[in-house]
């Protein structure tokens, strides 16, 4: 999917981590209060991340254009802070009442839910069900979100990714590859590629994410959809035998070698240039790589040669192997006490038209429906879209349900998992502990 190529804009992406000492500062400052009285907003006021432009240009050409008449009564008006300062600025707003109309919600999913829970965000399935908007939003955008907000569509899908595995089709071909539908037809894939001299995958050790993704992908597999709820609310352990499985199983591709030299020590701008210069067979990632791979500068092998596959089946798995993990980026939604009738067209505009403006202005996927036809750039845009709209239940990623601390630990040590330097019993005590501390 189609996101900023900036450092800091895939950073929120991936990590979504926010600071934990932030959330307590929040809770104090708004704890009870609720959403304070209505106030009828003079702008359509936005305010997001200075890192993101796909979502505010978006917004800005459907005020001159879909949008229009809902921009004269009442105009857009954007503000940016860095994505750093972000959750400070929030606290501070919400503790003056003074949020604007439209705003990135926070960098977890934590400060999200308690901006919702007193009172401060909309709810938004109410509104957008009563403006004839809700069916707008494709149905795996809305599992997405239901998933990350205990229930609740707390926050609107400008951008929406699935994750799975892109892998040069060339090299398959000239090896006698299939698309492996299982882990252990994955596992087979690489030797026989390593064997050849070819390394089998490109990831970032440096990000982490990339290689806890993995680990988070074998266990909605083997387990089924709710293994990382189910250690969420206590129902289980990182620490158990099936979840340490599933790092072992990790850690084995990175003890043959799958992922080349020096793995911990690769950023995410090199994993993907291994990878789309032809130098590694697969890489994992999220469909924001679509951008990447459209762009004849970065992609060398050509788009016509990438493909895109689930994470496989395991043998015997709870799992289905049409479950992808998806996310909604930088979680945008809209406050409660300025939700009056202008905003209310506003939205309901911007559910009507957002998908097609964001798909043919930017080649940004969203989990807005697209009711305009746009002509996709490449066969896997089309591909990756036709998958998005016919997924009905997505999971999430890793640390999704982690605290600030224990998505920390797993990034960081994630590469120490897959050289050999932690061995996966001791990844999963170091991460389960860290979920277990205040």
């Amino acid at each position: 999917m189609i996101v900023d190529s900036s450092r800091a804009s895939r950073a929120r992406i991936t990590g979504l981590t926010a600071s934990a000492a932030a959330v307590v500062v929040f809770v104090s400052a708004c704890g009870g209060t609720g959403g304070g009285s209505a106030s009828s907003p003079k702008n359509f006021s936005y305010l997001t991340n200075v890192e993101n432009a796909t979502v505010k240009t978006a917004l800005g050409t459907l005020s001159k254009g879909a949008c229009a008449a809902e921009n004269k009564a009442l105009p857009l008006k954007v503000d940016t802070v860095p994505q750093t300062s972000l959750d400070q600025k929030l606290q501070l707003l919400a503790g003056q009442n003074a949020l604007p109309v439209q705003f990135a919600a926070g960098n977890a999913p934590a400060l999200t839910d308690q901006l919702y829970k007193s009172g401060k965000i909309a709810d938004l399935e109410k509104k957008l069900t009563d403006l004839g908007v809700y069916d707008q939003i494709e149905p795996s955008a809305v599992s997405t979100i239901k998933a990350l907000y205990d229930g609740k569509l707390e926050v609107l899908p400008y951008e929406y990714n699935i994750e799975g595995i892109f892998y040069n089709k060339k090299i398959f071909s000239d090896n006698g590859l299939s698309v492996p539908a299982t882990w252990d037809e994955l596992v087979s894939a690489a030797a026989k590629l390593e064997s050849k001299g070819i390394q089998p995958f490109s990831a970032s050790g440096q990000q982490g994410w990339p290689i806890t993704r993995l680990v988070s992908g074998y266990l909605y597999r083997s387990l089924g959809p709710d293994a990382l709820r189910d250690v969420a609310d206590g129902k289980a352990k990182l620490t158990d035998p099936a979840y340490v499985k599933a790092a072992q199983e990790v850690a084995d591709l990175g003890k043959k070698g799958y992922f080349g030299k020096g793995v911990g020590s690769i950023d995410y701008d090199t994993s993907f240039n291994t990878f789309l210069t032809g130098k590694a067979a697969m890489l994992y990632m999220g469909s924001w790589a679509l951008m990447n791979i459209a762009d004849p500068e970065q992609d060398k092998i050509g788009a016509e040669n990438v493909g895109f596959m689930p994470f496989p089946a395991v043998a015997g798995g709870k799992g289905s192997i049409d479950q992808y993990p998806s996310n909604v980026g930088l979680a945008m939604t809209l406050g409660d006490r300025t939700f009056d009738s202008k905003v209310g067209n506003w939205v309901k505009c911007i559910g009507t038209n957002y998908g097609s403006t964001a798909l043919k202005d930017q080649g940004s996927i969203s989990g807005f429906k697209a009711n305009t036809p746009v002509k996709d750039p490449n066969e896997l845009t089309a591909q990756v879209r036709k998958t998005i709209g016919d997924s009905k239940q997505n999971v999430l990623w890793f640390e999704a349900l982690f605290s600030t601390k224990a998505t920390t630990v797993s990034q960081t040590n994630a590469a120490s998992l897959l050289s050999g330097s932690m061995s996966a019993a001791n990844f999963m005590q170091t991460v389960q502990d860290a979920l277990s501390s205040p």
